[in-house]
């Protein structure tokens, strides 16, 4: 069975939009009769994504750190819970388990978890997809960024195309469903 990795917040922020693409997640991720792989959080936009797979029947599987759980209040519901002793261990049983990853909004540590699986991508340590939702422009700064590091030599622009931007839920649904 695929799983999917989610990468988002533990804050659901302040546009309406991002918590209901995270709950639509949720349900594409069960439709397509995968598993969602994430944080193991029941609050922000983790919750949502969690809860929206949930709602369709899906298996979800949370990893957490024990020193996160009280924290970020891990969700008591979910199909299997897993507790790392660190977040490299957290990190490296997701990235070592997905079949694709997706990074929806979120703060530092959902952009450091990005960051991280695309250092692996480019070296080569993983094939899997990552897609990156763009909802209402979120990660518009960050794309600009790539572009910007590009034009400085700091990494070669074949590396941009080692992520894809989605937009709407029909870009996701298509995306999931591309998983072999």
């Amino acid at each position: 069975m695929k799983k999917i990795c989610v990468f988002a917040g533990s804050s659901t922020g302040k546009n309406e939009n991002y918590k209901n693409i995270s709950r639509k997640l949720g349900h594409l991720i069960a439709q397509s009769s995968s598993k969602l792989f994430y944080g193991g959080a029941k609050v922000g936009l983790m919750g949502e994504v969690a809860d929206g797979c949930l709602e369709e029947g899906g298996e979800v599987i949370g990893v957490i750190p024990k020193f996160l759980c009280a924290i970020e209040v891990n969700h008591e519901n979910l199909t299997e819970m897993i507790i790392t002793e660190t977040m490299h261990e957290r990190k490296t049983l997701m990235y070592n388990n997905a079949s694709m990853f997706i990074a929806l909004p979120g703060g530092i540590g959902t952009l450091e978890e990005l960051m991280e699986v695309l250092t692996w991508k480019q070296l080569g340590l993983i094939k899997e997809k990552v897609l990156i939702v763009n909802i209402d422009g979120y990660w518009d700064n960050l794309f600009k960024l790539f572009k910007d590091i590009v034009s400085n030599n700091f990494m070669s622009s074949m590396n941009l195309d080692n992520f894809t931007e989605v937009k709407s839920e029909i870009d996701l649904k298509r995306e999931i469903n591309s998983i072999n």
